[in-house]
């Protein structure tokens, strides 16, 4: 049965739901992680909304042009589609590290702004991802965080290296 209060996975893109190749700029080069097609039953099962949250500051550097950066997402939710994985939003920090923005993680300006827009409840969701500025920005904000890939972070609630687990953690907690 799906849980009634509005909640999502929060997720960050770059080496948690895509490989990461450092400042994305070529849609070619798009290539999901393993086993991310996971996320489609955590949608219509567990009743999460699917929303990427991620720091681009590759824009605000000038190292990749906002038209570039907009086509290597399109082709990020082109090919999470094509594995019956649907995003409800994605809200991206294109700022330099060095400009003090509130939106930049571990800051929680993304994940209050996905909240807002998307009327979720924070502390119903879950931010997954691989840094631990992605893990920090989860907890500040008041989710339960889980640490992506092959780094653990020991400030998350869990860490998995497959999207399986991930889904098989999120089920066992309902």
């Amino acid at each position: 049965m799906t849980d009634p209060r509005p909640r999502a996975l929060l997720l960050d893109r770059d080496g948690t739901v895509i490989d990461d190749i450092g400042y994305p700029r070529d849609p070619a080069l798009v290539r999901l992680r393993p086993e991310v097609e996971c996320l489609g039953a955590l949608r219509s099962d567990l009743g999460y909304r699917l929303v990427l949250v991620g720091n681009q500051s590759g824009v605000g550097r000038g190292l990749i042009r906002p038209d570039e950066a907009a086509a290597v997402q399109a082709e990020v939710e082109r090919r999470l589609a094509a594995v019956g994985v649907g995003l409800d939003g994605a809200f991206f920090c294109f700022h330099r590290p060095d400009e003090g923005c509130a939106c930049r993680k571990p800051r929680t300006g993304l994940l209050r702004q996905a909240a807002q827009t998307l009327g979720l409840e924070l502390r119903h969701s879950v931010m997954v991802g691989d840094k631990e500025s992605d893990v920090g920005a989860g907890r500040a904000a008041g989710c339960a965080t889980v640490s992506y890939g092959p780094v653990a972070h020991p400030s998350a609630d869990a860490s998995f290296e497959r999207w399986s687990d991930v889904a098989a953690w999120l089920r066992a907690r309902g």
